[in-house]
């Protein structure tokens, strides 16, 4: 598809501007594509509701800019940044990844959410799980979501992942340089917290299980007493109208073994990207022997890493498996960059029919698929269409989830 010219509607003149912006930053002179209505995008599947599986695809909200990573970062700082600069590190090595039919899109531009939510409507996919940022009352990254909730826009389902984790440089070669630390005040601080995304919470568009509202925590084990924490939560639902909260643990390598169940979590979702490269490590010295010669050392066939992508999950009803297409971090952190690589969409075909064969028994609510990411262009993890594969990655939920 091609884009439409955009004319001197408020997303022409947006585009036309960050299109000048960047156009030093775009390699072998590839232009974004407008996004929204200036764009045909060709939406894949049907609009058939009655799917296999309950598919959410986490969500990004980043790309635009804030007032903190212009400080950060410089003025005008997006992912973009880095994945419009990225570079192949080896032969055969699939970079700079562009997107395709949205274009390098800025999410305060409502016509942008529309049409990504056109799409994963069309592919199958039943909501969106946003990253949702709080630091002891601070956000950050709000403003997409805020606009979703404030403005009824899309009409498309969502729920809420906190990532509490503290914002470091580390995939920047700083990792003692601390941006904004994750703290825990206390209850006050959880009240607020919870009062600060109750709008959302009773938003008809809420995801919920058993009637509950769907709430993710991205690093459990961090929270200080996640116990008192969850239940403190369930009780200010029960005093605000809500009948309480569905969380899950967001649980990787690093959380293995931990009983969420003690903790109070009614379900975990179990995310294995980056143990995947730690079978098969290499030694030191061959590691420092690559990185003298210019070579990432953290590289995967996406093919060899299908089968420990599905680890720790089990068929048990409180077990969220989730499927990978794709990951590779090198836009955002050159060679010390982890690259699952030559990913394709039928090699994801195989690795989604695995995750969903494991709820096909389930009760239809309790049949929750994740799917990381939506749109982590910068660490090669997302499902939107891009130059190389278009579509594909969509079109195969839309025809793996059908019945």
């Amino acid at each position: 598809m091609r884009a439409k010219a955009g004319g001197s509607s408020p997303i022409g003149v947006y585009c036309r501007y960050h299109l000048e912006l960047r156009r030093d930053a775009i390699p072998n002179g590839a232009l974004p594509l407008l996004p929204s209505s200036h764009c045909e995008v060709q939406e894949p599947g049907s609009k058939d509701r009655n799917r296999r599986a309950r598919l959410i695809a986490v969500y990004l909200p980043q790309f635009h800019p804030t007032p903190e990573n212009d400080l950060w970062w410089g003025k005008g700082f997006t992912e973009w940044t880095n994945v419009a600069k990225a570079k192949p590190l080896f032969k055969g090595h699939y970079q700079p990844k562009l997107p395709a039919d949205l274009g390098f899109y800025d999410l305060r531009v409502p016509e942008v959410r529309e049409a990504q939510a056109n799409l994963a409507r069309n592919a199958g996919i039943e909501g969106f799980c946003y990253y949702h940022y709080w630091f002891g009352g601070k956000r950050l990254l709000e403003r997409p979501f805020q606009e979703v909730v404030a403005s009824g826009k899309p009409d498309f389902p969502f729920c809420l992942c906190w990532a509490n984790q503290t914002w470091s440089g580390i995939w920047h070669a700083a990792p003692n340089r601390i941006l904004i630390e994750q703290t825990y005040p206390g209850e006050e601080d959880n009240k607020n917290h919870f009062l600060a995304l109750l709008d959302a919470f009773l938003d008809k568009r809420y995801m919920r299980v058993g009637g509950r509202p769907i709430f993710t925590i991205f690093r459990p084990t961090e929270l200080p007493n996640a116990t008192a924490f969850i239940s403190q939560w369930q009780e200010l639902a029960s005093q605000y109208g809500l009948p309480g909260f569905h969380f899950i643990a967001h649980v990787t390598n690093s959380e293995f073994g931990f009983d969420y169940k003690s903790a109070g979590f009614d379900a975990c979702v179990s995310v294995y990207t980056h143990r995947i490269f730690d079978h098969g490590k290499m030694m030191g010295m061959w590691k420092r022997c690559l990185r003298s010669l210019g070579r990432p050392t953290f590289v995967k066939p996406y093919r060899d890493a299908l089968r420990y992508m599905l680890e720790g999950c089990s068929k048990e009803p409180d077990v969220y498996p989730c499927a990978i297409p794709n990951w590779d971090n090198s836009a955002r952190s050159g060679m010390r960059g982890r690259v699952l690589h030559e990913s394709t969409p039928e090699l994801f075909r195989k690795h989604l029919r695995e995750a969903l064969a494991l709820v096909d028994s389930r009760p239809a609510e309790q049949r929750l698929v994740f799917l990381k990411s939506w749109n982590e262009w910068a660490e090669g993890n997302y499902l939107e269409p891009d130059q190389r594969f278009g579509l594909e990655y969509l079109n195969v939920i839309q025809q793996e989830n059908s019945p």
